[in-house]
């Protein structure tokens, strides 16, 4: 099928080019035709191709979302084909489709030699990254709250069961409820360290290895090389301090390890929070 350039400046990624720019944009695309039935890519598959859906229609099922139908004229991959990312959700074709495609790689070497339309498609990249992240930031905004009222009403439910005559199952009801109840207070929320503020974790013999992700209640480190994984003692070394902790390996993640942390000797908690809150300062900022 043929495709109007008045068609694709109707896409929010192609608002504001003009006619022969869009036309010199088109001749780096490919048609595509694709039966239906075909998975396009799957959910953490490495984002390579940028498609403008032309016919027929796509699913995309995300994990724990319901799936949504994607119809003409719309854009699948617009940022993960530039960066490489990998995908958050699976596609598959529902009927036969035309495509018009490109491989991520190509468009930016395009890009490399057209300055101007660069500039000009990388604001409306820019604008649409910016709504993505108002979205989500309102999704996660309302998911803090419902989270609020689940830890709330988890903790009236367990003082309820407290208060009440003891049963056969009344401790199994107050154990797990205790235990939903640790998981969802702020050590659960873990941030990653960065190269500007880094963290590393310094065992007894002087071996220090980094530190992936960090919380109030948890440590990721890059090995998962322990003496006892029951009983793990080291020195978190931070930016401007030594924290002492301990813990034990509660899983290992390929050829890292997650440690459950013991309680933080007090005056050491004001200093790991005070780097946890700027790292998830950094994380908005950047």
């Amino acid at each position: 099928m043929d495709v109007r350039t008045a068609d694709l400046q109707r896409l929010p990624l192609f608002r504001g080019i003009d006619d022969g720019q869009l036309q010199t944009l088109l001749g780096v695309f490919h048609k595509e035709s694709v039966p239906a039935g075909k998975t396009l890519f799957e959910a953490g598959d490495v984002a390579t191709h940028l498609r403008i859906l032309l016919s027929g229609t796509v699913k995309l099922v995300e994990d724990g979302a319901a799936p949504m139908l994607l119809r003409p004229m719309t854009l699948i991959g617009e940022l993960g084909s530039l960066t490489a990312t990998p995908r958050n959700a699976t596609a598959t074709t529902e009927s036969s489709c035309e495509f018009l495609a490109v491989e991520g790689a190509r468009l930016v070497a395009f890009f490399d030699a057209a300055p101007e339309l660069a500039l000009a498609f990388h604001k409306n990249l820019l604008a649409a990254v910016a709504e993505k992240f108002r979205r989500d930031k309102q999704r996660t905004d309302q998911m803090r709250a419902n989270l609020i009222k689940t830890q709330k009403a988890m903790k009236e439910l367990r003082d309820f069961v407290f208060a009440s005559p003891e049963t056969a199952i009344s401790a199994k009801i107050s154990a797990i409820l205790d235990e939903h109840i640790q998981r969802n207070r702020r050590a659960g929320y873990r941030v990653s360290p960065t190269g500007a503020y880094p963290a590393r974790l310094r065992f007894a013999d002087g071996e220090a290895v980094d530190v992936l992700e960090l919380s109030n209640g948890f440590v990721k480190v890059a090995t998962t090389d322990f003496a006892d994984p029951a009983n793990v003692a080291a020195a978190l070394i931070l930016p401007d301090a030594e924290i002492l902790v301990s813990g034990s390996v509660e899983r290992k993640e390929g050829a890292a390890s997650v440690l459950k942390l013991d309680a933080i000797i007090e005056e050491y908690l004001p200093l790991l929070e005070g780097y946890v809150t700027q790292l998830q300062l950094l994380d908005y900022v950047v």
